[in-house]
């Protein structure tokens, strides 16, 4: 059989341009995987879980609005325009439904999709990510780090938060990881780090619909997360009906990138369940 390739291609929808990589099933696919990236990352960061697709599934990673190679459109970004990007995207590409993988900030949209368009949604893969809305505390968080942005640049940001989201582990043994993570946040401009933490400050709670969830959903959290509360995923699989729930040792907030190998044998039992 030819070796499947991950291809980069580029998608017109409203008033962006979307940055994709696609990664075609060898037989008639029943099912597509999309892979939204957390904050402020880009698809890059889902290459180890495309790389290793089963044959029979397809795989698509997105460069969120105004984040990778993507446009930033009208630059008034939040987790609802963000989710009516997914929605369009889904019907130009044809895709009838899907399963969603979203990390952190692609789990916000995730969950908010699933409130716009439950139909086209064939199960959840939600990691290090939770329903709540940000509390005054956080939101305060987040303006501060849009003065800080302002005030002194994307580098000492990226360095703040690549400490931040990664395992002791990580840091010492997985310096690839790590770089990749910089290197992502220096590619965002200081417009779509700002406009993106306002979108995060001001998203809407997703609680109470965790119980109209009716399609298979899988969370995982990094043991070592120090971002997303343990508790607040415990709630969502409580919430959840059709939910399982897993903690992947030696990660933090990107379990994905930090211990692929076991983030991906969580996502090919899922997958094949679906």
């Amino acid at each position: 059989m030819a070796e499947r390739l991950i291809k980069s291609n580029k998608i017109r929808i409203g008033d962006i341009s979307i940055s994709y990589y696609h990664k075609k099933a060898k037989s008639e696919s029943s099912k597509t995987i999309i892979f939204l990236h957390g904050f402020p990352f880009n698809k890059n960061m889902w290459r180890e879980q495309l790389e290793n697709l089963a044959d029979h599934i397809t795989g698509i990673a997105l460069d969120i609005r105004g984040h990778g190679n993507s446009t930033a459109g009208h630059g008034f970004f939040s987790i609802d325009v963000f989710a009516k990007d997914l929605r369009v995207f889904l019907e130009k590409m044809e895709i009838e439904e899907a399963i969603l993988c979203g990390v952190s900030m692609g789990g916000y949209i995730a969950l908010r999709a699933y409130q716009l368009f439950p139909e086209k949604i064939k199960g959840l893969i939600l990691s290090d990510t939770h329903s709540k809305a940000d509390t005054n505390g956080a939101k305060q968080k987040r303006f501060d780090s849009i003065q800080a942005v302002l005030n002194h640049g994307r580098r000492p940001f990226a360095i703040g938060f690549s400490e931040n989201v990664f395992s002791a582990n990580t840091i010492e043994n997985n310096p690839e990881a790590v770089e990749l993570i910089k290197s992502s946040i220096r590619r965002n401009s200081i417009s779509t780090i700002c406009s993106t933490l306002l979108a995060l400050a001001s998203r809407t709670d997703t609680s109470q619909s965790l119980y109209e969830i009716t399609v298979p959903t899988l969370l995982l959290r990094g043991a070592e997360d120090k971002i997303t509360a343990k508790q607040d995923m415990l709630a969502m699989a409580e919430a959840i009906p059709q939910t399982q729930y897993f903690e992947i040792d030696q990660a933090g907030h990107l379990p994905n990138l930090e211990v692929p190998a076991q983030f991906n044998t969580f996502m090919h039992t899922f997958l094949e369940e679906v």
